[in-house]
């Protein structure tokens, strides 16, 4: 059985401060990685990589993801800056927009899309029409196989206020593209600081916490963003041919707990 995983991280703000917290998060998030029991085959970072988009912020992320051994691919948030960030990381993939991060990966028996959600100068998101032609194309070209997308703005809303308000513009044209493409397995986001899963265009999204901070959301005043701090946790997305797409949660602690075998393949551990 061919397993292949991928690790979402979300939402680093990395500064290039000397005793930057984000960056050691973001440090710590990737010894996470490089210590789970099966090493990732690829990495998705979905957005905010710096908190300021400027160019040594994105040397710092740079380095600080380069112990990762596996492809890394990043989508631009609404901290980041599209131009910096193109021209400090590079757009990888393949079939990229002009003037986007916007492109494709080849994983295996998956197709991962990122779409860039950037609205320079807002905290809210969009897709415009140009975006979202180049993503009816690449749905429509292939059919038959399995996708996922990437992005950073959730294109449905939280029931939360302040974030809704800083949303993606006009996510029902994205919806509605969701739903002639049967395709879509995942749309994986951030933005939120928090594990987020709901229905959207007929299909699956989840949007991943934060490397420094999950947020928890004080539910009864929606009208208020009041959060309370809990750990940093990543997804995992396992796709085997017998199970297809299966997303975990893992939280990132800062120290590794041993596995422990319950089940050794023909009876349960005493």
């Amino acid at each position: 059985m061919r397993l292949l995983l991928i690790a979402q991280l979300s939402d680093p703000h990395v500064m290039a401060e000397p005793d930057d917290q984000a960056a050691h998060a973001l440090r710590r998030a990737v010894s996470h990685l490089l210590e789970l029991p099966v090493l990732p085959d690829l990495v998705l970072i979905t957005g905010d990589c710096t908190e300021h988009g400027e160019v040594a912020e994105y040397e710092t992320f740079r380095t600080l993801i380069q112990p990762l051994p596996m492809p890394v691919y990043v989508v631009p948030g609404n901290h980041d800056q599209r131009a910096a960030m193109l021209s400090a990381l590079g757009r990888p993939g393949t079939l990229g927009l002009e003037g986007f991060m916007q492109y494709v990966v080849e994983a295996g028996p998956l197709r991962l899309i990122g779409l860039d959600t950037h609205l320079p100068g807002q905290d809210a998101g969009e897709l415009c029409a140009a975006r979202l032609d180049w993503l009816e194309d690449r749905l429509t070209e292939a059919p038959g196989r399995p996708c996922v997308i990437f992005m950073h703005h959730p294109p449905a809303r939280s029931s939360l206020n302040v974030m809704d308000g800083i949303g993606l513009r006009d996510p029902q044209a994205f919806e509605a593209l969701l739903a002639r493409h049967s395709n879509v397995e995942r749309v994986l986001t951030g933005h939120l600081h928090m594990a987020m899963t709901r229905r959207c265009g007929g299909t699956l999204l989840m949007t991943a916490p934060g490397t420094q901070h999950t947020w928890l959301p004080d539910l009864g005043h929606p009208e208020r963003l009041s959060v309370q701090l809990q750990a940093p946790a990543c997804l995992l997305h396992s796709w085997t041919p017998d199970a297809g797409l299966v997303s975990f949660t893992s939280v990132i602690a800062d120290r590794t707990s041993p596995m422990l075998d319950l089940h050794d393949g023909t009876a349960w551990r005493s």
